[in-house]
């Protein structure tokens, strides 16, 4: 195991190192902010009405709704990345790497509007006469070089479903076992064993089970933790402005070793900046773009506009008020990392164990309803590869590796899941820039129609 550690570790610096992901991340979001003209600044209010507001478009073709899309992607993103992953990216790259998230999802709002964009435009209606679509979709039905869009799509469709063991599952079942044990004593095969029941209790019916239960969960999971995580920076809120300024200061400078924080440099806090962002929002790796496809709706634009509110949601809000958390409290110089560092920030606040009970509790259901996210998408990874027959054994198999997770190293799980995220995200972001035209004829065609006359949103 350390031996595979140890080259995970390598391959992991090199796919997330300044020289590969972390520019092509950025440079694709900028490039696509910029084609796009910004259409995550100008249309933001309209995406949120439309995501939050509306949340249904009668009449459109589809398996779920607008709303229970974005919800079924958040629930993928808005995981232990909001807890674990921030308190992570900080512990190893000092408050700056909070800096580079945001920017991370400022750009990635225009990655994932077009991600969902191509993913409706181009998707199938399958076997069961369900809408399926997502990058390996897009991929190969999109770009005109026919051998080489199959063959991103065979690529992408394969790290997908090998990723969602990772990002979508032994992460997050790791990270539940850890904090409840930490919060209340119990084993962490418990925990495990479980998630694989309730797990297995709503994946194996489908999107629309998934959809109802993404529904309900994540608004609820999303208010409770806010409003837990609120009262933390209300209790701190006169350090909230020296928090602010030390993440832009660190961003640019690194940070020295205090406590038993070890310090930071630029590189470290852009490297893990970088890659725990995506790691919370996706922007990039294509995995929201499979939700997207599901949606009933007639124009890939609008869903689009819904699906970078997700990114918008889980990054610049959800993200942030972990991160202020940890920096105004100064817990990040403790030495503690993941879950335990988050719920260190809140016992400074709340009173007894209830910080780290609130932690455990929400840690619980963002993890959960992760899992619930990817594998689906895992599924429709399958579903393309091999065919709809597949998606049982590959389900079981997931269900199975959700109970195996919680026993596994943290460092371990996190090393796998940065490696195959990265090589999931190579094959689609080339795609990205080859299909960026289509993203921009689209959308300039939409939003010519809603300035005429007959235009409605």
């Amino acid at each position: 195991m350390k031996e595979l550690t140890a080259w995970l570790d390598a391959a992991s610096s090199f796919i997330w190192g300044p020289y590969l992901l972390i520019p092509l991340l950025l440079a694709t979001g900028l490039f696509l902010t910029v084609r796009l003209r910004g259409i995550q600044f100008t249309q933001l209010w309209p995406a949120l009405y439309t995501a939050l507001i509306v949340r249904r478009e009668q009449g459109a073709e589809g398996d779920i709704s607008h709303f229970q899309a974005l919800m079924t992607a958040l629930a993928a993103t808005v995981g232990t990345g909001n807890i674990v992953g921030v308190a992570t990216a900080i512990a190893l790259g000092g408050p700056g790497a909070l800096f580079w998230m945001w920017m991370t999802g400022l750009v990635g709002m225009a990655t994932k509007y077009t991600e969902a964009l191509l993913s409706v435009k181009y998707r199938i209606t399958d076997e069961k006469g369900e809408q399926a679509g997502g990058p390996m979709y897009y991929l190969s039905r999109g770009i005109k070089n026919k051998p080489l869009g199959r063959m991103l799509g065979i690529l992408f469709a394969l790290f997908a479903a090998i990723a969602a063991f990772g990002i979508g599952n032994m992460v997050q079942s790791n990270s539940m076992a850890a904090a409840v044990n930490n919060a209340f004593g119990i084993e962490e095969w418990i925990t495990g064993l479980v998630v694989a029941i309730c797990l297995a209790a709503v994946v194996l019916g489908g999107i629309k089970s998934i959809g109802r239960v993404t529904g309900f969960l994540v608004p609820f999971m999303i208010a409770i933790y806010m409003l837990a995580c609120g009262f933390v920076l209300l209790v701190n809120v006169a350090t909230i402005p020296d928090a602010i300024a030390t993440i832009f200061h660190d961003a640019f400078t690194g940070t020295a070793a205090a406590g038993g924080f070890l310090g930071s440099t630029i590189a470290s806090a852009m490297r893990f900046g970088v890659a725990r962002g995506i790691f919370s929002n996706e922007s990039g790796l294509g995995s929201a773009g499979i939700a997207a496809a599901a949606a009933q709706t007639k124009e890939p634009v609008r869903q689009a506009l819904v699906s970078m509110t997700q990114t918008f949601i889980d990054t610049l809000v959800v993200c942030s008020f972990t991160g202020i958390a940890i920096v105004s409290t100064g817990v990040f110089e403790s030495g503690q990392n993941g879950a335990a560092l988050t719920q260190m920030a809140f016992a400074t606040a709340m009173p007894g164990m209830t910080g780290q009970v609130a932690v455990a509790v929400c840690l619980v259901l963002f993890a959960f309803s992760t899992m619930l996210g990817w594998c689906y998408y895992g599924g429709r990874s399958v579903e393309y590869l091999f065919g709809i027959k597949a998606v049982m054994p590959y389900q079981l198999v997931y269900i199975v590796a959700a109970f195996m997770g919680s026993v596994y190293s943290l460092e371990f799980v996190f090393l796998f899941s940065d490696v195959m995220n990265g090589l999931m995200a190579l094959p689609n972001l080339v795609g990205l820039i080859l299909l960026s035209g289509v993203a921009v004829k689209e959308t300039r065609d939409f939003l010519d129609r809603q300035k005429g006359p007959a235009g409605q949103r």
